[in-house]
């Protein structure tokens, strides 16, 4: 049996992120249905944030990535139910944006279905 849970990534990213990451975000988000050009298919196997319509998640899976203007160049957030098996994968998409969020610290969590406790899931560059 497999547990489930809710992931949640939220960062302001800089002004001077590279297009190839943004690019490689807005596919992993399901914004673009196209696999960017040179995005690593052993890294990146599929989009590991895009919303499922099918989300047993209360309010359902949420992703957006947009030009904030002001204080922000760019803010994500997104929020989707994983399995535990992919979990692993959140590596891969910490490692994307690390380099590139405006202020490091604190960026989402993750937290099994039934659970009232969360675990953090920060930034470092």
């Amino acid at each position: 049996m497999s547990y489930h849970y809710e992931v949640v990534l939220t960062c302001f990213l800089r002004a001077d992120t590279p297009d190839t990451v943004l690019a490689a975000l807005r596919w992993h988000l399901g914004l673009d249905q196209e696999r960017p050009a040179g995005l690593d298919e052993d890294l990146h196997p599929y989009q590991l944030l895009a919303p499922d319509p099918d989300s047993r998640l209360p309010g359902g899976d949420f992703a957006a990535l947009s030009a904030e203007g002001g204080l922000h160049a760019w803010g994500l957030f997104s929020r989707n139910h994983w399995l535990d098996d992919d979990l692993g994968e959140l590596a891969t998409i910490q490692d994307l944006l690390a380099p590139h969020v405006e202020d490091p610290g604190y960026g989402g969590y993750f937290r099994e279905e039934h659970d009232a406790e969360p675990t953090v899931l920060t930034f470092r560059r």
